[in-house]
């Protein structure tokens, strides 16, 4: 199914940059430890502001094994399932994890980005395919993630000496413009503050359904 559906991705852009969004998504997946139980979170940032305006969060359980590669199987249904309870759709959907940067150029930005058309962009606190070589140590200094001789991301330090992120076009928009975004959104901290959102969100939902002594 990667296979086929990476002909679709979009990764011409240049795509919507930072002053062409009003609403950025972040999404993000929780798991109650050993076990398969989930909370699949979609929070909604202003773009402008970066604050919070919408949030949705689904709890279920994954009906896909964890194989890796294939995380979307995974994680993808819960996540379309909290996007669809949101009663306005985000401009961009920024992704904890990969879009090009995956053995098979399809990670799970690009599924959800091809899925719903909906501009979306990776960024992975860890490459899971590539070599590069370490960008500078300030603020916005970047270096190609390598695959098989092509750029399928973008090393990025969001900000001075800390670890770089990982950076990749998930669909709808190119590498650079999705460089320009993850700055835009890293004011403060080394991750996003829509991956930082989502996080918190859904691992709230799993910590208030371990305290209800609830399974759903």
């Amino acid at each position: 199914m990667q296979d086929r559906l990476r002909p679709l991705v979009d990764a011409a852009g240049p795509g919507p940059g930072p002053d062409e969004v009003r609403r950025i998504a972040g999404l993000d997946v929780a798991y109650a430890e050993d076990s398969d139980r989930l909370a699949a979170a979609v929070v909604v940032l202003d773009a402008a502001t970066l604050d919070v305006v919408a949030r949705s969060v689904v709890l279920g359980e994954a009906q896909f094994p964890y194989v890796p590669g294939l995380f979307a199987f995974r994680e993808l249904p819960s996540l379309l399932a909290a996007l669809d309870e949101l009663e306005t759709p985000p401009d961009l959907l920024v992704c904890d994890g990969q879009g090009l940067a995956h053995p098979r150029r399809f990670g799970l930005a690009c599924h959800i980005g091809v899925h719903t058309g909906i501009p979306s962009i990776g960024i992975g606190k860890t490459a899971f395919v590539g070599t590069w070589d370490p960008p500078g140590p300030e603020r916005g200094a970047a270096s190609d993630l390598m695959l098989d001789g092509d750029v399928v991301g973008r090393v990025l330090r969001t900000q001075r000496n800390v670890k770089p992120v990982f950076v990749s076009v998930g669909h709808g928009l190119d590498l650079d413009t999705a460089c320009r975004h993850a700055l835009a959104l890293t004011t403060r901290y080394r991750l996003p503050e829509t991956t930082r959102a989502a996080d918190s969100a859904c691992r709230a939902a799993l910590k208030a359904r371990a305290a209800s002594g609830t399974s759903g």
